[in-house]
C-alpha cells in the first residue's frame, strides 16, 4: 500500500480528480502531467473534459492547442487556439490571445 509520500504527482491529482471531478485547476494539471509524462491519449482525454466543463479556461485551450499542434493535428490546434483566443479576449486576457494568435499563426492560418 502507497503511503501520499510516495505516490507520483500524478496518483495525486487522479485522487484529487476522482473526488473533485469538477475542480478544474486539478483536471488541468493532471492533464499537463499527462501531456509532460508521455501520456497523450490521457491527456487529450482530461483536456477535452476540462474543456467541455469549463470552456473559459484560457490556459487549457492554450495548452490543448500546443499539444495537439506537438501530435501533427493541426486542423484540431487550429480549433484549440480560435477557441481559446475567443475566451482569453472575453476574460480580457489579452496577453495569452496574443500568444495564441501567434501559435495559431504559426500553423498557418
Amino acid at each position: 500500500m502507497s503511503t501520499p509520500a510516495s505516490k507520483s504527482r500524478r496518483e495525486v491529482l487522479e485522487g484529487i480528480v476522482a473526488a473533485q471531478p469538477g475542480d478544474a485547476f486539478a483536471r488541468y494539471g493532471l492533464a499537463l502531467e499527462c501531456a509532460n509524462s508521455g501520456d497523450t491519449h490521457a491527456a487529450l482525454a482530461h483536456f477535452r473534459q476540462l474543456l467541455a466543463a469549463h470552456p473559459g479556461y484560457v490556459a487549457g485551450h492554450q495548452q490543448y492547442g500546443q499539444l495537439l499542434a506537438r501530435m501533427g493535428l493541426h486542423e484540431d490546434a487550429r480549433r484549440a487556439f480560435r477557441e481559446g483566443i475567443a475566451a482569453a479576449q472575453q476574460s480580457g486576457n489579452a496577453h495569452a490571445a496574443a500568444e495564441m494568435e501567434e501559435a495559431l499563426h504559426s500553423l498557418g492560418v
